[in-house]
């Protein structure tokens, strides 16, 4: 399947050594980080471990340190490191002109939520 891209906000929205998130209706949050090199992340918004939100964490290198349990999640893999194990889902990113775009088809690829558990809201 070919990707469409979809911009969901500009490169200067991300805080440096942080995260934006970009919220679905019916969907789960996907967390847009950037680090201090400006290389721009796209994961699930939710921790392998506890299902934390990755985007109120700690950026570092290429890594974020989940605010629960301060697991480190690898940027580029989604995947914990060492002695850690779990992965959360990536996706597919692409940076023209200062603005930042995801794919559409690995948007809608995700599950859905329960709206009567899960506060979320349009992107």
């Amino acid at each position: 399947m070919s990707q469409q891209w979809k911009a969901v906000c500009n490169v200067a929205d991300i805080p440096v050594l942080g995260a934006r998130v970009v919220k679905r209706a019916q969907k789960p949050d996907v967390a847009i980080f950037r680090n201090g090199e400006d290389k721009i992340f796209a994961l699930l918004d939710r921790c392998p471990h506890k299902g934390g939100p990755l985007s109120q964490g700690i950026v570092f290198g290429e890594k974020v340190a989940c605010p629960l349990h301060n697991w480190n999640i690898q940027l580029d893999s989604g995947c914990a490191t060492a002695p850690d194990e779990g992965c959360t889902q990536t996706f597919s990113v692409r940076v023209d002109d200062g603005q930042v775009f995801l794919d559409v088809n690995e948007l809608d690829a995700l599950p859905g939520v329960n709206p009567a558990t899960t506060e979320t809201e349009a992107a």
